[in-house]
């Protein structure tokens, strides 16, 4: 058997993916159903664009309910209870410095949550623990220098705090 990806997740990333796969399954998988079966209804399935729009969203659903149930089966979930170091799952305060940091407008302090690659969003301070900047915080403690290489330059922070989420 080849080798599979792990997928590393916050005890509220696994939480959400359960929960979204329990919608899909019990809720949205019945929605679909009535939809094909009401277009079904209007005859000729050659000529349908109901049928076909709602075949297409069964596939595009079904596709989303395996793609969690793998990530579930395959997920570790972190719960580190010690503040020591940046692992997944942990809160974390920076602060950026240095001239490559001033460039992209990343100076001064900013908080984090390292979470896995599946629950990733910069729009709500949700850094990935494979993305440049919570690779480079990661293991780290209180005071120490991480340095990651972006797309756009190499930046610089202090951890400042870690706390759990």
């Amino acid at each position: 058997m080849a080798d599979v990806k792990e997928y590393i997740l916050t005890p509220d990333g696994k939480a959400n993916l359960e929960e979204e796969l329990n919608h899909l399954i019990t809720v949205t998988r019945k929605e679909i159903s009535a939809k094909i079966k009401e277009a079904r209804s209007f005859g000729d399935l050659s000529e349908n664009a109901e049928y076909d729009a709602a075949k297409d969203e069964q596939a595009r659903v079904e596709s989303r309910i395996n793609t969690i149930s793998h990530m579930l089966k395959y997920a570790k979930v972190v719960n580190e209870d010690s503040n020591d170091t940046v692992t997944v799952g942990k809160i974390i305060t920076v602060d950026f410095h240095g001239a490559a940091a001033e460039e992209m407008g990343m100076t001064g302090e900013a908080t984090y949550t390292i979470v896995g690659s599946t629950e990733a969003d910069p729009n709500e301070n949700k850094l990935s623990y494979e993305s440049p900047i919570g690779a480079a915080c990661l293991n780290k403690s209180v005071g120490d220098e991480a340095v990651a290489e972006t797309p756009m330059g190499i930046v610089s922070c202090t951890i400042l705090k870690i706390e759990r989420a």
